[in-house]
């Protein structure tokens, strides 16, 4: 039998990690049957103090703090400080079906050797009604999946674009952190909606040989937060996931489909640009406006940190990709972009 424990990151929602907790208290398999651990990341002594308590009541949890931001950090954090066979990472604003741990077990011990990640089902819990407006094929921004079935990521037994989500997402602890553990470039990190820190590892461990498999069996429900139901958010959203694609493929070794897209993100940005007048609040011309947003952050992104272009083109495309005042995205200085302190940015510059 696999051994799990669940892992558990927060920053300042003492009140979602209250409901989390209470799904995990019903789990099928007993308090004995798995772990617990709680990672307060760079709270308020506030929420230290709200999250002891709540950890207090529960004989087989744990709560670890981290003083370095972000998401990845965290989850690397709750792998090296457990011995048990894997980690299933659940987010603090996710609510456990009662034999999500059980399921988990169930499903490993169906492979052999086990598999190194497993992902599953992500079932919405609304605060607010999702708007009329919002697009059907982006409700995966808000890390849903309601897809029905099973098989391997990245196959066609699988839709494609089905990714797992660190909100339900099991991993093997001795091959993750083999590999690095999560990318402390990636996830969500102060102000950043950066993401695809639980793609990258999948895809890594999956490289690797061991399989990355997707079951709908494996069901959390996810409460989804009242305060993305807006269009700016939905377009902050998008322009991140641009340009964390980006990232991710540069970390797992292939920049060259970055290049082999850019041309065709680039030529979406320009035939769109227009739709960028539209006031941030406005649901007009959405379907137009989010395809701009994540051609801004993939051309961003494939140009950050790259040698300034000499040739009076390439001084041309920087220009254009500029000319909005938006910033290029640095791949390493995420601290700037999160709005932490950078002693080492020159003043002035974005």
């Amino acid at each position: 039998m696999p051994t799990i424990a669940v892992c558990l990151v927060t920053h300042n929602r003492p009140h979602y990690v209250r409901s989390c907790l209470d799904s995990l208290r019903v789990q099928t398999v007993g308090l004995d049957g798995f772990d617990v651990i709680v990672i307060d990341s760079c709270g308020t002594p506030e929420t230290g103090v709200a999250l002891q308590e709540m950890v207090a009541t529960l004989p087989n949890a744990r709560l670890l703090r981290v003083d370095r931001p972000g998401a990845s950090a965290a989850r690397n954090l709750g792998a090296e400080q457990s011995n048990r066979d894997f980690l299933a990472y659940l987010d603090d604003d996710a609510l456990a079906l009662p034999d999500w741990v059980e399921r988990i077990q169930a499903v490993i011990q169906e492979h052999d050797p086990w598999p190194g990640v497993l992902g599953g089902k992500v079932l919405p819990v609304w605060e607010k009604p999702l708007p009329d407006w919002w697009p059907d094929s982006l409700r995966g921004v808000l890390s849903i999946i309601e897809w029905d079935g099973r098989g391997e990521f990245r196959t066609a037994a699988i839709p494609a674009g089905l990714e797992p989500y660190g909100v339900n997402m099991a991993v093997q602890r001795e091959p993750l952190l083999e590999v690095g553990g999560f990318a402390d470039r990636l996830g969500r990190f102060g102000g950043l909606l950066l993401s695809d820190e639980d793609v990258q590892v999948a895809w890594k461990l999956q490289d690797r040989g061991y399989s990355a498999w997707y079951d709908s069996r494996v069901v959390v429900r996810h409460q989804i937060q009242a305060t993305r139901m807006n269009p700016e958010w939905l377009i902050k959203r998008l322009y991140w996931q641009g340009a964390s694609t980006v990232a991710t493929r540069r970390m797992l070794g292939q920049p060259e489909q970055v290049w082999r897209e850019f041309p065709r993100r680039l030529a979406v940005e320009i035939l769109t640009s227009v739709a960028g007048l539209v006031p941030a609040s406005s649901s007009r011309l959405l379907e137009l406006r989010w395809r701009l947003a994540y051609a801004k952050g993939f051309t961003r992104m494939a140009l950050a940190n790259e040698q300034k272009k000499r040739s009076l083109p390439g001084r041309i495309l920087r220009a254009l990709i500029r000319r909005d005042g938006t910033p290029i995205t640095p791949v390493m200085d995420i601290g700037a972009r999160a709005g932490l302190p950078d002693p080492v940015r020159p003043k002035g510059r974005r």
